[in-house]
């Protein structure tokens, strides 16, 4: 099968297409969250307080790997093996809780987390009731290339949780030890890979963006060995684990791990499944629902990275074992947000070749979808498969409609209904490549200064970002666009502001900020975690304690040096 690739050149006339609260708890209880040594339980979790789970919907769905054991080795025929969590050793540090998540989702009282044994279970010392822990079997491409067999190396499936409102989620845990998926893995976690995707991921939620999502940050006193920046300097680390939850954890790679191996009746119960499940518009009898589902993932999929686009986000390794099925974010390693804005941005310092940089995401998106294509080729017929083509080749416009639409949408315009709103769009984005001027500043600081301001070219001091911008030699020729625009979309400056501050966030989770807590969290300090806790979870609301720590000024000088790798 031969898709011809869309490459999204960068030039002025198309670079767009490149391009919890729990404040009053916290003080309240002064985040009463308890360490607890295994060998003492004074103040257990009562037993009604803890969800009960159910595997019993994965279980009678798909065949168990036959083999017992957590041994790492090549599994055939199955798309789980049971593979029970390894506790981590030494005490274990509750740092964080989300209350969203706890209260929202399943159904606690954020107040359940001062139990002392709670942290067990959300560990994996302790097995929620119901529970059979299990690892997905799965494959993916990796930087290009076929990798075999990949799945859950240091990941446990608990299973689902059925919320009060009705929501299914399924529950899991990342850094709780080996499985059979392990490789050479340890099946560890590190602190710094763990506060990361426990903040980002929810993060990520309250900026709009489709999300798995985070519910617990633990941290042990267990030694794990790392080589950061694969350079031979190995580093004594410690353990933690999160508890993450998400509608779905299959990916474009549990496909094509059963394609590759001709388990065809395999790929047909998973797409069976998951279309049941999770894309109920499908009717189930419909002889080219592998189409519609297939149709259904290039449009979310175009969605979600032109999303990730409008926030800066960079999500560093898009293999296709990282790519959900369900179009949402998931595996936070290597992200980043970009600052200074430009195109090939590239947070991962493990990518080499500039892979996955900012810029390149819409292509990768189109080449995970290639593959996910190619998985499903085997079960469609010649009148499908090239129906599936066509649907395809639709991906770059679709992309290009919503990032469109979203960078619209920050500038404060309520719709695209002139000509040049791309070139508008693609004039400011040079400008901020040229000036090298800060992406979230620079759209939250239009959406702060007045009208006035920019008309006369008197940008105050404080806004850092658009002063930057300012100094490029077309800004007035730019603005002198934009404003008419802004004028005929709004009867006063001041409904202008707010509508533009109500998208365009003022806090993100730089790399300089995650890596502050993740230096206190290694000392067990987890206050900068709960005070970033608290202000991501409101990102486009100006807050008291998030300016104290500057979390909206120019990055500090330290944090150019930063790197963050695929090692966690």
């Amino acid at each position: 099968m031969e898709i011809t690739t869309v490459y999204f050149h960068m030039t002025l006339a198309n670079c767009f297409l490149l391009c919890l609260s729990c404040s009053d708890f916290s003080r309240k209880h002064e985040w009463q969250l308890y360490s607890h040594n295994a060998s003492s339980s004074a103040c257990s979790a009562r037993r009604d307080i803890i969800p009960t789970l159910s595997c019993k919907k994965l279980i009678d769905a798909f065949p168990l790997d036959e083999i017992d054991g957590n041994y790492v080795r090549t599994v055939k025929r199955c798309v789980f093996s049971e593979s029970p969590p390894t506790p981590l050793k030494g005490p274990l540090k509750l740092a964080a809780v989300s209350k969203e998540v706890l209260e929202s989702i399943l159904d606690l009282d954020v107040s359940a987390s001062l139990y002392e044994d709670f942290v067990l279970y959300l560990s994996g010392s302790k097995l929620f009731p119901g529970s059979v822990p299990l690892a997905h079997r799965y494959g993916g491409h990796q930087f290009g290339y076929w990798a075999g067999q990949l799945g859950d190396g240091r990941a446990h499936l608990l299973g689902e949780y059925t919320s009060r409102k009705g929501e299914t989620w399924e529950l899991q845990l990342k850094g709780s030890g080996k499985t059979p998926y392990s490789r050479s893995g340890d099946g560890r976690a590190v602190v710094r890979s763990s506060v990361r995707e426990f903040l980002c991921s929810e993060a990520m939620h309250h900026l709009g963006v489709p999300t798995s999502r985070a519910a617990s940050l633990v941290l042990s006193e267990e030694p794990v060995l790392r080589d950061q920046f694969y350079n031979g300097s190995i580093k004594k680390e410690r353990g933690a684990v999160v508890l993450r939850l998400a509608k779905s954890w299959f990916r474009i790679g549990s496909l094509e791990i059963l394609t590759k191996s001709g388990e065809l009746d395999l790929l047909r119960k998973i797409l069976d499944f998951v279309i049941e499940e999770h894309f109920t518009s499908i009717t189930k009898n419909d002889p080219d629902k592998y189409v519609a589902f297939f149709s259904t993932v290039v449009n979310e999929t175009a969605h979600m990275i032109a999303q990730w686009m409008s926030v800066g986000f960079a999500h560093g390794v898009g293999n296709t074992d990282n790519f959900s099925l369900l179009s949402i974010t998931i595996d936070y390693g290597p992200f980043g947000f970009m600052e200074a804005y430009n195109p090939n941005f590239v947070p991962n310092s493990s990518d080499d070749e500039e892979r996955y940089s900012i810029g390149a995401q819409a292509n990768v998106g189109l080449f995970n979808l290639e593959k996910l294509l190619e998985a499903l080729y085997p079960v469609l017929n010649p009148n499908q498969q090239s129906w599936a083509k066509h649907i395809l080749k639709g991906y770059a416009q679709i992309y290009q409609k919503r990032f469109q639409e979203l960078f619209i949408a920050k500038l404060g315009l309520e719709e695209q209904d002139e000509s040049d709103d791309g070139y508008l769009i693609a004039f400011l984005l040079k400008m901020m490549e040229d000036t090298r001027a800060d992406f979230t500043m620079t759209f939250r600081q239009l959406s702060e200064v007045s009208a006035l301001h920019l008309h006369s070219g008197s940008i105050p001091k404080e806004m850092w970002a658009l002063q930057d911008l300012s100094m490029h030699e077309f800004f007035s020729e730019w603005v002198n666009m934009y404003l008419p625009r802004l004028q005929r979309a709004y009867q006063s400056d001041e409904a202008r502001q707010n509508r533009m501050k109500g998208i365009n966030p003022r806090y993100i989770l730089r790399n300089w900020m995650a890596e502050s807590a993740i230096r206190k969290a290694e000392n067990d300090d987890f206050s900068e975690v709960r005070l970033l806790q608290e202000v991501l979870a409101r990102p486009y609301t100006e807050q008291a304690r998030a300016e104290e720590r500057h979390y909206a000024s120019r990055p500090p000088r330290w944090a150019q040096g930063l790197r963050v790798s695929c090692s966690s």
